[in-house]
């Protein structure tokens, strides 16, 4: 894991948090705070994560409802971190998507060893899932180092719109609706709402032709979604 690694911490006691953070500091990986539910969707969605440690008894959102709402995300792993440790907490929780259930109070060196435990079995999956550069038609896009050229020119691109692009590539002659785009790259149910796909992907195009004046790379099937141009 020669790349950073960015772990969520959904934490409301500030000592605790901190605990963590600290736990994940000195295994060499990068802690984020967040201290509700909602906060912690907020991260969710600006960037991608290699892990989230989550308590389930948060303000605005509690961890349930946060876990509900990733459902399906698998581009990360999920540690239930609380003292709820009745059994049907735990299965429900894990069957709800978490990958472990550590309950409170809890040993440090246990929970720096789960950590590192499933970063590398996440690590594993995701070498094996995709290759680790896709290319078509001029564009060049590496996950491990997060980047892409257009015929050469590097691309500034968020989290999002590099998600959306990462996802064409893998399937260069597939037609994607807005539907797969949305459950794919947001991991929520899609309930018809074209503008937030639209706006990502109309800023996505942008920067595209930005970078390579005169070339197209993204073409729209009317009535049905986007691919990339063959």
């Amino acid at each position: 894991m020669n790349n950073p690694i960015h772990i969520l911490v959904a934490e409301d006691d500030s000592d605790i948090n901190r605990l963590l953070c600290n736990i994940i500091k000195k295994s060499g990986y990068i802690p984020q705070p967040a201290y509700s539910g909602t906060e912690a969707l907020l991260y969710l969605e600006q960037r991608q994560w290699s892990m989230l440690l989550l308590d389930l008894m948060l303000p605005g959102m509690s961890g349930e409802e946060l876990l509900e709402k990733i459902a399906g995300r698998d581009d990360m792993s999920v540690i239930i971190i609380s003292a709820k440790g009745e059994p049907q907490t735990k299965v429900s929780a894990l069957r709800a998507g978490a990958d472990d259930f550590i309950t409170k109070p809890f040993d440090v060196e246990e929970v720096s060893a789960r950590i590192d435990s499933h970063l590398r079995l996440y690590s594993r999956i995701a070498q094996s899932a995709l290759p680790n550069v896709l290319q078509h038609q001029g564009l060049v896009l590496h996950r491990e180092a997060m980047s892409i050229t257009a015929n050469g020119v590097e691309l500034t691109l968020t989290a999002l719109e590099f998600e959306i692009l990462s996802l064409l590539l893998s399937a260069p002659k597939k037609v994607f609706t807005k539907s797969n785009l949305y459950e794919r790259v947001w991991h929520e149910p899609y309930y018809g709402d074209d503008n937030t796909v639209n706006v990502h992907m109309s800023n996505l195009r942008s920067k595209l032709t930005k970078a390579a004046p005169g070339s197209e790379f993204i073409e729209t099937v009317w009535g049905i979604g986007y691919r990339l141009k063959p």
